[in-house]
């Protein structure tokens, strides 16, 4: 059974994943207005991966015969100044959530919760790759500039991107 102080965190926390591809989905639709087919395709399996990760986090309060609670999603942007404006709000975004993840993990430490410990360590990795991705695609979004070519050929390269749900694999 998880201790109250966990399972308002994890509550919290499930709500945060759901606005987080909410977000995406955000973005999403604003790369589809600007004719950008695959940074939109790249944000769209960014919202499936979100919502993995919401489903992964209410099993878990489940599994451990917590109640979830459902709350509100508050609104989310839609609007962005530019490519390099929705890479630095991701990176933003996720460096957010990377605070909430280790938010989560000094509760389950003090509650001597060592199930959400182990349950955490996916997670808490996961984010590292989620920073390093957009960060990497910033980096090159700023070496390349946002006009021409190059945002061609990443546009192309974005639409390779498939979703793989990784929080099957870590069960």
């Amino acid at each position: 059974m998880l201790k109250e102080k966990m399972l308002n965190a994890l509550n919290e926390q499930i709500n945060a994943e759901q606005y987080s591809a909410l977000l995406y989905m955000s973005m999403s639709a604003y790369f589809h207005e600007k004719g950008l087919p695959g940074f939109a395709n790249w944000m769209y399996v960014q919202c499936q991966e979100e919502l993995s990760h919401a489903n992964k986090f209410f099993k878990y309060v489940v599994d451990r015969g917590g109640r979830v609670e459902m709350k509100a999603i508050k609104q989310m942007p839609n609007t962005w100044d530019g490519l390099i404006d929705v890479y630095e709000a991701t990176l933003e975004h996720e460096q957010m959530v990377t605070g909430l993840i280790n938010n989560l993990m000094d509760i389950a430490i003090s509650e001597s919760d060592h199930a959400a410990q182990s349950f955490l360590r996916w997670y808490v990795d996961e984010q590292v790759e989620e920073e390093a991705n957009v960060q990497e695609i910033l980096d090159t979004l700023k070496l390349v500039g946002v006009q021409g070519n190059g945002i061609f050929m990443l546009d192309r390269e974005m639409r390779q991107r498939i979703f793989v749900d990784d929080t099957q694999a870590a069960e």
